[in-house]
C-alpha cells in the first residue's frame, strides 16, 4: 500500500495538499506529512506539517481536551525560552513556506497557540523545537507499544 493510501486510512478521508511523508513511526507507517501550501483546488493549506498517526492524534487531542492549548499558550507567553522557541519556529515555518504568511498551523497572531497537533507535528519534523518537544513529552509512551495503530 502506498503512503497516500495509508494516510487516507489514518485520516478517514483523502488527504488534502499532501506533499510527502516526513516522519514515520517505529512501525514504518506515516506519522507526519509535509503539506503543499495550496490544495488541488487552489485553496491555501496553512498547516505545513500534519500529524497523521492516529495514536498521536488521539493523545494530543486528550491534552487539548483538558485545557492544553490554554496552558501551553500561557507557558509560551511567560517562559522566555518557550517564547523564543515559538517565535523562531514561526519564522522557520514562514521561511519554508513563503507563499503563505502564517506561522505554525497558519497562525498569524501572537500571544496564543491554535492547535497543539500542529506544534507536535512541527517538532517531529523539525527537531529542536522546544515547545513542541515539551508538548510531545506529555505523551507517554510516544508510540504505541503493542504495534502499529494504523489499520491494514
Amino acid at each position: 500500500m502506498d503512503d497516500r493510501a495509508i494516510v487516507e486510512r489514518q485520516l478517514g478521508r483523502p488527504p488534502r495538499a499532501l506533499r510527502r511523508v516526513v516522519v514515520r513511526c517505529p512501525y514504518g507507517r506515516p506519522a507526519v506529512t509535509e503539506q503543499e501550501p495550496f490544495d488541488d483546488s487552489g485553496e491555501p493549506f496553512p498547516t505545513g506539517y500534519y500529524l497523521t498517526c492516529p495514536y498521536l492524534v488521539q493523545a494530543i487531542s486528550r491534552l487539548e481536551a483538558v485545557g492544553g492549548v490554554e496552558r501551553w499558550s500561557r507557558l509560551a507567553r511567560e517562559d522566555p525560552e518557550l517564547s523564543a522557541s515559538v517565535e523562531a519556529a514561526h519564522e522557520e515555518q514562514r521561511r519554508l513556506r513563503p507563499e503563505l504568511p502564517g506561522g505554525i498551523g497558519g497562525q498569524t497572531r501572537t500571544g496564543g497557540l491554535k492547535c497543539l497537533h500542529a506544534h507536535a507535528a512541527f517538532a517531529l519534523a523539525r527537531p529542536g523545537y522546544e515547545l513542541g518537544e515539551r508538548i510531545l513529552a506529555e505523551v507517554e509512551p510516544l508510540w504505541p507499544s503493542r504495534g502499529c495503530c494504523t489499520p491494514d
